[in-house]
């Protein structure tokens, strides 16, 4: 079995993601494959190259 790698975020997206909680820019953590809202404390996982905006799905910072 080979291991395929997930394909890559696309960093120029980042200009055009805002939070949904908050409506402000959003940092990328490449080490975790997520983006985050300072504002809301909240991280957004990013899988198989593509941010998932909700939520519901985000983690909780500490």
């Amino acid at each position: 079995m080979t291991d395929v790698a997930a394909p890559a975020f696309d960093r120029r997206m980042l200009e055009a993601l805002i939070c949904p909680q908050t409506h402000q820019t959003l940092r990328y953590d490449a080490e975790r494959q997520e983006l985050i809202s300072e504002g809301a404390n909240l991280a957004f996982p990013i899988r198989n190259g593509i941010p998932v905006m909700l939520i519901d799905e985000a983690r909780k910072l500490d």
